[in-house]
């Protein structure tokens, strides 16, 4: 650092107005609007455009497949949470009133923590999966594309994204998903052998599942259909996917001519009955399937692991295999939230201190004008220079305190100057004047 750049002081962005999160997701909501989170690229400009014409300050929508927010940085919240909340319903096609039991509001220190954890991926439905921080990028860079990113709410998005790089860095939670993936991939060749023959069904969809999916192809699957309650969203996922879609009303059919089932449903009923496996197995003469149980709540019905030919791992088989013990993960877990609660205290230290900087810039400005005058009228006389620049430097100062009358505003604000100018708690009139 030049000392020119010590004097300078640097540009910094203080956190005006309140933040809030307005959304909904995989805990939250209930089957019928699980399916209507997940918005396409014109869904979120609309929704977008909606906020902007409630004049939101600030806001950007993370849609991802377990979860539908707004993430808003607006200086007349709680007020405008109607006004969000109307703009939410709008946008999945229901009711403000039948959204009201499904949807969760935080402002203030809650929403910032919240936006650490999503970041950092403790709040999704498989903990440190590593899709939703490009998730999170990416909804910013459409919110700024709207003209929706300030500098409030992109100053806590910067902070989210240091936090989550700590998690991901300081902790082995994000090896977990992948982990995870790569032993669901590794039971599927103990089960089936090569996969280049088989066929893959995959039921609903989500973060967990893409990252299934990818191991598999890796491992030589090729084959894969998708089936979804909405045929909107199966679209979507088979596009993203790259390989086609089924209607669910094939359901039986395909259950009997797929031989590795992956199902993220998460409706509250079994998507996958043993009534429905066994028949399927019949029509298989047996030959194994391979359910993947990646719902929450589940989609298989414990019963099919009773059948002969049935296979069924549920996320917590899969975890087991994957790491050393349930201790293990706890264990990163938590050092995970630690990093978050001390992420945010720094970004609230760092803000109080940016809160600073403009009275910083301004005593600055003031030293260095006393500072030029007292240079000219000493006429050269450097001694003299010195002692008016100090006179003038303590004069405002000393004829604040003599205007002090109580007792307690006179002790608080001695004990600030002592703090400020780093005087020791002996030092005395004496003390200042001896040589």
């Amino acid at each position: 650092m030049t000392p020119e750049s010590a004097e300078t002081p640097t540009p910094a962005i203080e956190v005006r107005r309140a933040v809030a999160v307005y959304g909904a997701n995989h805990r939250s909501s209930q089957a019928a609007l699980k399916d209507r989170l997940v918005l396409d690229d014109d869904g979120t400009s609309r929704l977008l455009q909606a906020l902007r014409d409630r004049g939101v300050d600030q806001a950007m929508v993370l849609s991802t497949c377990d979860r539908l927010e707004i993430h808003l940085a607006d200086s007349r919240a709680p007020d405008v949470k109607d006004a969000v909340g109307a703009c939410f319903a709008a946008a999945v096609g229901l009711s403000p009133a039948a959204l009201n039991a499904q949807t969760y509001w935080l402002t203030g220190e809650p929403a910032i923590r919240h936006i650490f954890a999503v970041a950092a991926s403790l709040d999704s439905l498989v903990v440190g999966e590593p899709h939703v921080l490009g998730q999170v990028k990416q909804a910013e860079d459409r919110a700024a594309g709207a003209g929706l990113m300030g500098r409030d709410l992109s100053a806590v998005l910067q902070a989210a994204y240091r936090a989550a790089k700590r998690v991901r860095t300081e902790t082995s939670i994000g090896e977990r998903p992948v982990s995870m993936a790569a032993v669901a991939a590794g039971v599927a060749r103990d089960i089936h052998g090569a996969l280049d023959r088989v066929r893959a069904l995959l039921l609903g969809g989500g973060d967990m599942t893409d990252l299934i999916v990818t191991k598999l192809r890796g491992a030589g699957l090729h084959d894969i259909v998708v089936s979804h309650r909405s045929t909107g969203r199966a679209e979507a996922i088979a596009r993203r996917l790259e390989c086609h879609f089924e209607p669910l009303d094939q359901l039986d059919a395909l259950l009997a001519t797929n031989d590795i089932v992956i199902s993220s449903v998460g409706s509250g009923r079994y998507a996958v009955t043993a009534e429905a496996m066994e028949q399927a197995l019949r029509a298989r003469r047996r030959q194994p399937v391979y359910l993947i149980d990646a719902g929450v709540p589940s989609d298989v019905d414990p019963a099919v692991q009773d059948l002969d030919g049935a296979f069924v791992y549920d996320l917590d088989d899969l975890e087991r295999l994957a790491m050393v013990g349930r201790a293990e993960r706890q264990a990163a877990a938590g050092k995970a939230w630690e990093l978050i609660e001390e992420s945010y205290a720094d970004f609230v230290r760092d803000a109080a201190s940016r809160g600073a900087a403009p009275a910083l810039t301004a005593l600055r400005r003031h030293v260095e004008a006393l500072r030029q005058g007292a240079l000219a009228d000493a006429h050269g006389d450097a001694e003299r220079a010195t002692r008016l620049l100090v006179n003038r430097l303590l004069h405002d100062p000393t004829v604040a305190l003599r205007n002090v009358t109580a007792d307690g505003e006179m002790a608080e604000l001695e004990s600030m100057i002592r703090r400020f100018f780093g005087l020791d708690d002996d030092t005395s009139e004496d003390a200042d004047r001896s040589p």
